[in-house]
């Protein structure tokens, strides 16, 4: 199936899988483009959405937990991040066969905007919807150049982050196979879980965390679980507690106070 203009076969799946296609305000940036170093001489507070929109994106997502380390909010921002490129990705290429290539300018990203990540598809430049496909364009392309600016910013660890992508991927993965059986697409469930399969055989995935297949319960087919060996740091946050795949059972029973995000086991 080739790829529409609206990626109407995405809209039923909502939330992290469906792109905006109409025309987007004009000051939103490439998300090609976004992963680069503050603007010299800029303090960090003052960054800007458009010079600055990753920037911008941590202290938006720092102000809406309450966030008191900025790290945290980087992480967090991160995996948010992860979770739009992989959905939309893994979604496109289960439902078409292909997928937009995130790389392209005609990608554009609202830092600013609420969860999930706001993104706007201007045009379609398509890719074939096979794994190595899908794990050079977002992997590789766009994970991997973000993972090093938010490490080398915000000192969080990289195989923290590494955790976050992974993290990402099986949660796009789960999610995905479940909304797609309930509209009755098993095949499109399966594609998905395939390719997430494939995409964990990649050096920059392997050794993140234990991915199973569960055994099917009569009339529910196997899912994926993911069992990360690092944690994002939402434990840190004021009320926050661990996620369903984190390395700690439950949240520590303190946290250390703020320090370099090498304090904690999950780099």
């Amino acid at each position: 199936m080739d790829l529409d203009p609206g990626l109407d076969a995405l809209r039923p799946f909502g939330g992290y899988f469906a792109l905006r296609t109409a025309p987007p305000p004009s000051r939103l940036a490439a998300l090609a483009r976004a992963w680069s170093p503050a603007p010299a001489g800029e303090p960090a507070e003052r960054s800007s959405r458009e010079g600055d929109p990753l920037g911008f994106r941590v202290r938006r997502v720092a102000a809406a937990l309450r966030a008191s380390e900025t790290r945290v909010a980087a992480s967090v921002a991160h995996q948010g991040l992860a979770a739009r490129l992989w959905s939309v990705a893994l979604g496109c290429a289960a439902l078409y066969g292909a997928l937009p290539d995130p790389r392209s300018p005609l990608l554009r990203w609202d830092p600013g905007a609420a969860a999930p990540d706001d993104l706007w598809l201007t045009g379609i430049e398509p890719l074939p919807g096979d794994a190595a496909t899908l794990a050079e364009a977002v992997l590789d392309a766009q994970l991997v150049p973000l993972t090093a600016v938010v490490h080398a910013r915000y000192r969080v660890a990289t195989g923290l982050l590494r955790g976050n992508a992974a993290s990402a991927l099986a949660g796009a993965a789960r999610e995905f196979g479940r909304l797609a059986r309930a509209q009755g697409r098993p095949d499109a469930a399966e594609r998905a879980r395939t390719l997430a399969a494939a995409l964990f055989a990649h050096p920059l995935l392997t050794g993140t965390g234990d991915l199973t297949a569960l055994p099917a319960r009569p009339g529910i087919p196997p899912d994926t679980a993911f069992r990360r060996l690092s944690c994002c740091l939402y434990y840190r946050v004021p009320g926050g507690g661990v996620c369903g795949d984190c390395c700690f059972p439950r949240a520590p029973r303190s946290a250390r106070p703020p320090g370099p995000a090498g304090d904690l086991p999950a780099g």
